[in-house]
C-alpha cells in the first residue's frame, strides 16, 4: 500500500558507513515549527485528554482520540496508553507518554534533576559497519551510551540496506527531536518507507509490529497535517491507513482509531455498530482507551443497545489497567457509570469482571 513515492527521498548513506564524519542535517524549515494540534482537536472537535467530559448519556460526545503518537514504540508502549500513534501515538491512546518513545528505556514524562556537574566525554569515533544488522546493534549501543549522533549514523547506514527497525527508530527520533533536529516530515517520510517496504511481509513477519506502527502513525499525520509541507489534512486517507493496519495486522491502536472515527463518522461513514466491533476486538487484547470507549458506548446506549452491566465492566477494566496520572478521562467515565448504574448492574458487572478474568 503506497503512500507517496519516496524515491527522493535521500539517505545519507556514503556518510554512514564510518568512512567520513557525519553530523545530524538540519531539520526542514518550517517557518518557523508551528506547534501541531492535539490528535483529533482539528477533525473530531472533542475534548482534549484531562480536559472535563460529558456525563455518560446517549447523546454524549465520545472521548478525544490520541492513540498512536508519532513514533510510539510498538513493543514497550504501557498498555494503558498504548498511540500515536504515529503515535501523540493515535494512541496512541489517552495521551501518549510526554515522549514519542514511551516504555522502557524511552521517556515517560518523568523529570530527572541533572547532576551538579558532569564529567567530560571522551569523543567516540564509531568502527566501520560489517553489514546493517551490526550497524543497528551499534546504533542501539551509541543509543543507550546517550551518543545519539553516531547512534543516528549507524541507523541511517542500517536503513539505507532496508533494515526497517533502523528505519522506524529514525522515524521516532525525527518525530521526537530526539538527538537531531525535530522534522515531523522526515519522520513521515521514514514512516512512508516502512509502510511502503514492510506491507508485503504480512503480520506474521518479525518486522510487522514495526510497519502496523508506522500505519498508526501517518494515519495520525493526516488527521492533521504537517503545517508548511506536501503533507495535508485529510481525514479519508487517515481512516484509510487505520483500517488497514486494524484489519491486516490486527493492531489494536489502529482498531481504536478507526473506531474512534467511525462513531464520529470523520473520513466517512458513520457506524457506531462497526465502531463497536472494532473496540470489542482492541478490547480483547486489553487495550485499555478501547476497553473505556467500548464500555461508555454500551452503557449509554450510544447508537446501540443499551447494555449498562456489560459497560461498567468494561469501564471497570479498563480503570484496573490505567494509570490514573495518565488516564484521568477512563477513571472518571466508569466512576460516572458507577454513580449511574443501580445496584443489580452494579453486581453484574462483578459478575462479568469475575467470569471475564476466569476466561483468560
Amino acid at each position: 500500500m503506497r503512500i507517496f513515492d519516496l524515491s527522493s527521498l535521500i539517505i545519507p548513506a556514503l556518510a554512514a558507513t564510518g568512512a567520513v564524519a557525519w553530523h545530524a542535517p538540519e531539520a526542514r524549515s518550517q517557518t518557523p515549527p508551528e506547534p501541531r494540534p492535539a490528535i483529533g482537536a482539528s477533525i473530531l472537535g472533542a475534548p482534549l485528554l484531562g480536559a472535563p467530559l460529558p456525563a455518560p448519556v446517549a447523546s454524549a460526545p465520545l472521548p478525544p482520540l490520541p492513540v498512536g503518537r508519532p513514533g510510539q514504540d510498538p513493543v514497550m508502549a504501557p498498555s494503558s496508553t498504548s498511540s500515536a500513534v504515529m503515535g501523540r501515538a493515535v494512541i496512541a491512546a489517552p495521551a501518549a507518554p510526554q515522549s514519542i518513545i514511551p516504555g522502557g528505556g524511552l521517556d515517560n514524562g518523568g523529570i530527572v534533576a541533572a547532576p551538579a556537574y558532569a564529567p567530560a566525554m571522551t569523543p567516540h569515533v564509531m568502527e566501520p559497519f560489517k553489514s546493517m544488522r551490526d550497524a543497528f546493534s551499534k546504533g542501539m549501543r551509541a543509543y543507550n551510551a546517550g551518543d545519539k549522533t553516531d547512534a543516528a549514523r549507524a541507523f541511517a547506514y542500517a536503513d539505507a540496506q532496508g533494515h526497517a527497525m533502523s528505519s522506524w527508530k529514525l522515524a521516532r527520533m525525527y518525530a521526537e527531536g530526539d538527538g537531531v533536529p525535530h522534522d515531523d516530515l522526515k519522520a513521515f517520510e521514514y514512516y512512508s518507507k516502512i509502510a511502503d517496504e514492510g506491507d508485503d511481509d504480512g503480520p506474521g513477519s518479525p518486522n510487522a509490529r514495526f510497519v502496523a506502527n508506522a500505519y498508526v502513525a501517518l494515519g495520525t499525520y493526516f488527521l492533521d497535517g504537517i503545517p508548511n509541507s506536501y503533507v495535508k489534512l485529510d481525514a479519508v486517507r487517515a481512516r484509510d491507513l487505520f483500517e488497514h493496519a486494524a484489519t491486516l495486522f490486527g493492531d489494536p491502536d489502529a482498531q481504536y482509531n478507526l473506531a474512534r472515527m467511525m462513531a464520529d463518522g470523520v473520513g466517512g461513514p458513520k457506524d457506531i455498530r462497526q465502531a463497536v466491533r472494532w473496540l470489542n476486538l482492541a478490547a480483547e487484547k486489553n487495550h485499555r482507551p478501547s476497553q473505556a470507549l467500548l464500555g461508555h458506548i454500551l452503557f449509554a446506549g450510544n447508537g446501540v443497545p443499551r447494555q449498562a452491566a456489560q459497560g461498567l465492566m468494561w469501564l471497570s477494566l479498563a480503570r484496573e489497567g490505567s494509570d490514573p496520572s495518565k488516564d484521568a478521562w477512563i477513571s472518571k467515565l466508569r466512576d460516572e457509570a458507577f454513580a449511574a448504574a443501580n445496584e443489580n448492574e452494579r453486581q453484574l458487572a462483578t459478575l462479568y469482571i469475575d467470569q471475564h478474568g476466569k476466561g483468560r
